[in-house]
């Protein structure tokens, strides 16, 4: 495809927005897929190009926090491994099933992680005592939620976080940083398979990459410096928004009372 300069730019500019909020509640592609598709991208290749810009947001986050001590790789080693092989399995699927059934209840998967991370007293500043040891936690949270990226994506960060949080016993902030390490892992993963497909638009993905850093970079800031009272709120409401995002696309009719539906 081509692309003019002002196209490119305005691209760069969702992509920042979009890695800010990644790096600290996930949710950045409801920005940077509208964004691609509004070029004319077929949905694949905006779907792949969004993988080459969001694998340089969730990079330059997860360096960040590895740089400020938040990340623990000696015990996410074979998160890792799980996530990268669930994604992987997951992208070659997706491109033989149909991923409908998803779409439909997602939503109302996304509003249930917002209430538990609104009213849960497991989430806040400390670690807790964990529910799950590292390496069933890797088979099952790992692998799945890396399979489901890879298959559908919407929510994944969502997804990692109530599950560090939760059976990991992790804090909000160290939840935040594991998060997007294992968000690089399946990015890259399902990356890899959309390349050789064919399927990656490179001039848009690289000139929205720079912006995906940048922002990701001042989203991790953030975290770092204010934590929960930042986290919290984002967490809830990237899901929220998802949550309605999605009702409105699967049950337009829902809305029609608003005069909303499409």
């Amino acid at each position: 495809m081509e692309l003019g300069l002002l196209t490119l730019g305005l691209l760069a500019v969702a992509a920042l927005l979009a890695g800010f909020i990644d790096a600290i509640a996930g949710g950045g592609g409801l920005i940077t897929v509208p964004a691609l598709l509004a070029t004319g991208m077929p949905p694949t290749m905006a779907l792949a190009t969004n993988k080459l810009q969001s694998s340089f947001g969730s990079f330059s986050a997860t360096l960040y926090y590895l740089r400020r001590g938040l990340i623990d790789w000696r015990t996410m080693k074979w998160a890792v491994v799980c996530t990268f092989i669930g994604s992987m399995l997951g992208t070659i699927l997706v491109q033989k099933v149909d991923a409908s059934i998803l779409q439909k209840i997602l939503p109302f998967l996304l509003a249930a992680f917002a209430l538990y991370f609104l009213f849960s007293p497991r989430v806040g500043d400390q670690d807790r005592q964990h529910r799950l040891s590292m390496l069933p936690f890797a088979l099952l949270i790992g692998t799945g939620i890396g399979f489901y990226d890879g298959f559908f994506g919407p929510g994944t960060g969502s997804f990692f976080a109530l599950g560090f949080i939760a059976l990991a016993g992790f804090s909000m902030a160290k939840a935040t940083a594991h998060t997007k390490l294992l968000n690089f892992t399946s990015n890259i993963a399902s990356l890899l398979f959309f390349i050789l497909g064919g399927q990656v638009v490179w001039v848009a993905g690289l000139s929205m990459a720079l912006g995906q850093f940048i922002g990701a970079r001042i989203g991790s800031k953030m975290v770092v410096t204010k934590g929960t009272r930042i986290i919290k709120p984002m967490l809830v409401t990237v899901s929220m928004v998802m949550s309605v995002h999605l009702l409105w696309q699967q049950y337009p009719s829902w809305f029609s009372w608003l005069g909303l539906a499409t």
